[in-house]
């Protein structure tokens, strides 16, 4: 379910569980950011943010993007970093390169993985460093079939290192 323009404000995302206090006043203070329920149709899961060292601009978020219906991942935004981007990791030769693009697309019922050495989202220009144990908000836009783009917002934990992977 997504919610209405005029249900859109940093506290819902408190309210609603999708962020920690302390990252609401970081949050007001970069401006407005939709504030979203989750869309039954898109599953958003295990999405973490690697921590930054003192003077870096940059880091990466990894998630797994579930859709129940065809759509595709068009963009991303967070108060926290000026500038968010779908990046991808791909093999050229014996180099492994990486580059920007500009969609994901998202087959219906097939988790999409956004690891390290592939598909993640960058975030750069941070506003502020990424502390081990908070949380940062992140916005998806996602175009459906019907070419609505629709806004998922989604709470990214910060951590130091990978999450421990479930064994079967």
């Amino acid at each position: 379910m997504f919610l209405s323009r005029r249900h859109r404000s940093p506290r819902a995302l408190v309210g609603a569980g999708l962020v920690r206090a302390g990252v609401l006043s970081a949050t007001l203070a970069a401006g407005p950011l939709a504030a979203l329920a989750a869309d039954p149709k898109v599953e958003v899961s295990g999405a973490w943010a690697r921590s930054t060292v003192k003077g870096q601009t940059a880091s990466v978020v990894y998630m797994t993007v579930t859709s129940a219906a065809p759509a595709t991942l068009v963009g991303a935004s967070s108060p926290v970093a000026a500038v968010v981007r779908l990046h991808e990791t791909a093999v050229d030769g014996t180099v492994m390169k990486m580059h920007a693009v500009d969609t994901v697309d998202l087959p219906a019922a097939t988790p999409v993985e956004f690891r390290s050495g592939g598909l993640h989202v960058m975030l750069q220009d941070l506003r502020q460093p990424l502390v081990s144990g908070a949380a940062v908000p992140l916005l998806l836009r996602i175009r459906g079939d019907d070419q609505r783009v629709l806004e998922q917002a989604v709470s990214v934990d910060v951590r130091d290192a990978a999450p421990m992977m479930k064994r079967p």
